[in-house]
């Protein structure tokens, strides 16, 4: 959430911001009930003034032994305009803070301005094998292989549900344990294990609400919302936390699984493991001091780019376009790996700078030093990585001729087999 002060003393950044992300907010609404709520408050702190000192001196003729019965009647009309103009004060509150919380975050300066045509390819890093045959795509394979039974899900659970079975599941525990692994190992996070279920304060904290409830899975009799990401709780971990400087950078890493509606999300675009309804994600979230926090987001990408190189999978990184950023995020970059079984990059990871958006939203705050006032926060996540669009990759690059899969090397302890067959 943006600052009210700042959207104040700069309306125009504001709304080229709302324009380059393509959301819709009414900064002029704002502003002029910002105007309004200000100038309430001028008169409702003269009246109490006028009060405190009315109050005093029917006190005073009171022990005078005076009649106060004027006094007492000017009071009684006073502390009904107070009633009256803190209800409209009250009202002009919950108007802005409605208009404010559809504001999106600024884009940093570095951020392209345009829709999804206008991501930049920042960097890419291996080769897809080349082959004397025809990919088949990751469906095809997993179903050969019988690791993956699509039917099955889907009748289990409905549409764009999928089951794992045999080296398929264990393939997947073994993505999760590799990536957590080498996140707490080598990179210095701390595991987290978080609930999957999240209240909707957790929800509005990290900017998923309101603008994206219709995304998520809500169970209405305890207004509760099964999480779209481990982002969602762990950064909540904090809300209405003031940490001391010395406990920053937190680095946390979970695995989670992932719960979107996708609404609308069918056809040949999400078929097999493109776009399901339930996925399997391991995600890094840091919280940090403001000042570094664009040093972190380059170190994140790293990390996520580490798990890439180790899988052997081909892979690029993008900066995204304004019109590409989530609602939160100040810059993000994504991973796509290459599927050559689907000839598409696919995306398998964002690397997100909220800086001080989420914070604001889930009041995390650190303090520099004893008495000092305590400051927002900066907030970062990045997944580390999504596990659908990973094993899209693992099966379509390592694919032989004879229908078999190779196990990437790193991943052959966790395994237990060099080769995933029928």
């Amino acid at each position: 959430m943006l600052d009210l002060k700042f959207i104040r003393e700069n309306p125009d950044l504001v709304r080229q911001a709302i324009r380059n992300k393509n959301e819709k907010a009414d900064v002029d609404a704002l502003l002029e009930l910002d105007k309004g709520r200000r100038s309430l408050i001028g008169e409702v702190e003269s009246l109490r003034a006028q009060q405190n000192k009315v109050t005093g001196q029917i006190a005073e003729m009171k022990r005078n032994k005076e009649d106060a019965s004027d006094l007492i009647s000017r009071m009684k009309n006073l502390s009904e305009t107070i009633k009256k103009l803190t209800g409209d004060l009250n009202n002009h509150e919950e108007k802005i803070t409605e208009i404010q919380i559809r504001i999106p975050n600024i884009p940093h300066e570095s951020v392209p301005i345009g829709n999804e045509s206008k991501n930049e390819v920042v960097r890419e890093w291996g080769k897809s094998p080349e082959t004397d045959f025809r990919c088949l795509p990751h469906y095809e394979l997993g179903e050969n292989l019988n690791i993956i039974d699509f039917a099955r899900g889907a009748k289990v659970s409905g549409n764009n549900f999928i089951s794992y079975r045999g080296l398929g599941a264990r393939l997947e525990r073994a993505l999760i344990n590799f990536m957590i692994d080498v996140h707490v190992e080598k990179h210095g996070y701390t595991e987290i294990f978080p609930p999957f279920i999240t209240r909707r304060e957790s929800m509005f904290g990290t900017g998923q609400l309101p603008k994206l409830e219709e995304d998520m899975y809500h169970i209405e009799q305890e207004d509760l919302f099964l999480i779209p990401t481990a982002e969602v709780p762990v950064t909540n971990l904090h809300r209405d936390e003031i940490l001391a400087e010395n406990q920053l950078p937190v680095k946390y890493v979970a695995y989670s699984p992932c719960f979107r509606r996708e609404a609308g999300a069918y056809g040949k675009e999400t078929r097999g493991l493109m776009r399901i309804h339930q996925f399997n994600k391991v995600e890094m979230v840091r919280i940090v001091p403001p000042q570094h926090s664009y040093d972190h987001l380059e170190n994140l990408v790293e990390e996520a780019e580490e798990i890439l190189q180790l899988l052997e999978l081909p892979y690029r990184v993008l900066t995204l376009a304004s019109g590409d950023l989530s609602f939160a995020a100040a810059k993000c970059y994504d991973l796509e790996i290459w599927a050559p079984g689907l000839e598409r990059w696919l995306e398998v990871s964002s690397c997100s700078n909220f800086i001080d958006f989420q914070a604001r939203r889930a009041n995390i705050r650190f303090r520099e030093s004893k008495g000092q006032k305590p400051a927002f926060v900066h907030t970062l996540n990045g997944s580390g990585v999504a596990l659908p669009r990973t094993v899209i990759g693992i099966l379509e690059n390592f694919q032989t001729d004879e229908g078999t899969v190779i196990v990437p090397p790193v991943l052959r302890d966790y395994m237990k087999t060099d080769i995933i067959k029928h």
